[in-house]
């Protein structure tokens, strides 16, 4: 039965992380479309989110059938339930690209040139090298790499903040650029919502080799 289940453990993670590999495409594909107002690209990334739907649904699934008919204990049912968790945050990272990939459509049809801030691209690198980080951690099981990951989340808040706040300066100054504005305002805070989900990843990388819940713990992270 233990040696079933190994198998199964290994094909449950081997699932993931190609899960993993879907949603980090999308976010940097999507910001391609962004950066290069590619329009037909957007529209590939948000097509290609129903992908990412059906692996969350095939994953859930498997842990499901795990559960009810293996009969896991201690370490093998942390990653189980890890896995759920790691899960429905990757398929949410692959809904907030998709939204980027909208965002990016849109700009590509405006007339006017209008950047609005220069900070997304740098932010967007922030946020796709955490996202690729807190994975890393998961599939080595390095808790210290996922703390490290922890702490940048109140960085990538202050970032989003400031560009939020550098937008709402130019809609007020030039109206005409509000629906550029906009726009770029959605992407921002969807590339901060997506450094949330890898921090979940980090937070679950934590639980699952310490035994240790350090969500809402600041102190423990």
């Amino acid at each position: 039965m233990q040696r079933h289940l190994d198998q199964d453990l290994v094909a449950l993670k081997e699932k993931l992380l190609t899960m993993a590999s879907f949603a980090e495409t999308a976010v940097v594909q999507a910001m391609k479309a962004l950066s290069g107002r590619d329009a037909g690209l957007a529209g590939e990334v948000v097509a290609a989110d129903t992908t990412l739907d059906r692996f969350e649904i095939e994953l859930d699934e498997l842990c499901i059938n795990l559960l009810a008919l293996k009969a896991p204990i201690a370490a093998d049912l942390r990653l189980i339930t890890a896995a759920m968790k790691i899960n429905q945050n990757l398929e949410r990272v692959g809904d907030e690209a998709a939204k980027i990939a909208k965002c990016a459509r849109a700009l590509s049809y405006l007339d006017e040139s209008a950047e609005g801030s220069g900070d997304i691209p740098r932010l967007a690198e922030t946020v796709i090298v955490l996202l690729r980080t807190s994975l890393d951690a998961f599939v080595k099981g390095d808790t210290g790499l996922a703390r490290e990951c922890i702490q940048k989340d109140r960085e990538i808040d202050a970032r989003n903040k400031s560009i939020q706040g550098e937008l709402a300066d130019v809609m007020v100054k030039t109206p005409h650029r509000i629906g550029a504005c906009l726009q770029r305002m959605i992407v921002s805070k969807s590339l901060e919502r997506i450094a949330d989900h890898a921090v979940n990843v980090a937070e679950e990388v934590v639980f699952l080799y310490e035994g240790k819940d350090i969500r809402h713990l600041a102190d423990e992270s």
